[in-house]
């Protein structure tokens, strides 16, 4: 299975999307958008506030609870040059909470803007911040940069000279909202708070799990009421979200490693609903799928770090399995209750309350889903790895929806319509 997966050719995956079809901006009421009903292969519409009627009644609906952060900071050399450096995650503190409270220094891994007119020195950013002033200086490591895998990224150090301000309250001031390239507009003041979901709480995302921004207040207490549990979990989306696919076939992609979080209350939350759950987002799907072989890692060690549990990208293709997907350790198919039962063991042990981990695990047609039963998700680009991960979920039939929102005014990408998957 693996092989035939890893052949798989993106070109395959390709549809003409108009640059009109691009929703440049949020409608003004978020749950006004468009909803595309995709049930066992039969495509119907509705307008998202009605999306409780369509929900499986007793079910679990998964949340990514992550919070966009104001990631790109400007900083204008001597000789008039504009540097953008693009926080991509924290190296030192590498833990995103510790990183957002540190009041001296920080470092992170970055992208950097017109690199070539800024070859050493340090930048320097000066601004007032609770009444004093304050100046925020960033130095490229060139020293850690080189030891870094995958070549664009660089090891950026900040310091500041003001111990009673945090990095959380700088980013305030000089960060900007990092909205995705393909709106071709600067950001305004209002994706402020429209590139946010209304349940974003956990800082450290530099793209929104977009399925999220069509839910309002009154959306979830119409959910509650249908007898739907709502639980969340945090995945940091990274700018890799928006990584094009330049290689022919999927092989020669190599997946964002992307920060996760799983509380202990949601994994019971899975067993008490037969390890299956409705997931809002494509990233809410990679973390919950990625639950399976984190207990598989588990399995294979009881005593696992938690840096051990990191998902790999080929990792559900390698391992051996039967024909319904599940990991055969010592002649025994592991289920996915075991899996979680796994992770659980692991937390009580240690007392912990929450999984901290990471996955760069990918979704492709020869994947067999594990724990989501249904998704909420809106509509991709061209040939990216989101596509390829609805593929899987619908069978292969991705191309009858996407031809659907096409030829019925549908809105696409971040600021675009929805859809709701149940295979």
């Amino acid at each position: 299975m693996s092989e035939e997966t890893k052949h798989i050719s993106i070109s395959d995956y390709n549809y003409h999307l108009p640059d009109s079809r691009i929703a440049k901006y949020p409608l003004a009421k978020r749950d006004n958008s468009k909803l595309l009903l995709y049930k066992q292969g039969k495509i119907t519409e509705d307008v998202f506030y009605n999306l409780p009627k369509y929900l499986p009644s007793g079910g679990l609906m998964v949340f990514n609870n992550t919070k966009v952060i104001q990631a790109r900071i400007h900083f204008r050399k001597e000789t008039g040059a504009l540097i953008e450096i693009f926080l991509l995650e924290p190296v030192d503190p590498v833990d995103y909470e510790l990183m957002f409270q540190t009041t001296h220094n920080c470092s992170w891994l970055c992208m950097v803007g017109n690199l070539k007119k800024w070859k050493d020195g340090k930048l320097k950013r000066k601004f007032d911040i609770k009444g004093e002033k304050l100046t925020l200086t960033a130095s490229l490591n060139k020293e850690k940069t080189l030891n870094i895998l995958g070549g664009t990224n660089h090891w950026i150090d900040f310091t500041w000279d003001n111990e009673n301000v945090s990095f959380a309250e700088i980013l305030e001031i000089v960060g900007e909202l990092p909205i995705p390239p393909y709106l071709n507009r600067d950001t305004e003041e209002s994706d402020k708070e429209t590139y946010q979901t209304v349940y974003s709480k956990i800082k450290g995302s530099v793209a929104a799990p977009t399925a999220g921004l069509h839910f309002t207040p009154e959306v979830l207490k119409a959910i509650d009421e249908c007898g739907i549990v709502r639980d969340e979990l945090t995945l940091h989306v990274g700018a890799g979200t928006f990584k094009p696919v330049k290689s022919e076939e999927i092989e020669g992609h190599n997946m964002h490693s992307e920060y996760v979080v799983v509380q202990r209350h949601t994994l019971e939350q899975l067993l008490l609903h037969d390890c299956s759950a409705i997931a809002v987002g494509t990233t809410s799907v990679r973390t919950l799928e990625s639950l399976y072989y984190m207990g598989i890692h588990l399995e294979e060690n009881p005593n696992a770090s938690e840096a051990d549990l990191h998902i790999k990208q080929w990792e559900p293709y390698d391992l051996p399995h039967n024909e319904e997907g599940l990991v055969i350790i010592k002649g025994v198919a592991i289920t996915v209750r075991k899996a979680i039962e796994n992770i659980l063991f692991y937390l009580k042990k240690d007392n912990l309350q929450a999984l901290h981990s990471s996955t760069q695990i990918i979704i492709a047609p020869g994947y067999t889903y594990k724990i989501v039963k249904a998704l909420i998700t809106n509509f991709h680009q061209p040939q990216s790895t989101l596509i390829l991960l609805v593929s899987a979920f619908v069978k292969g039939d991705w191309r009858n929806i996407y031809d659907y929102a096409l030829n019925h005014d549908f809105r696409f990408l971040s600021y675009g319509d929805s859809s709701l998957l149940i295979p």
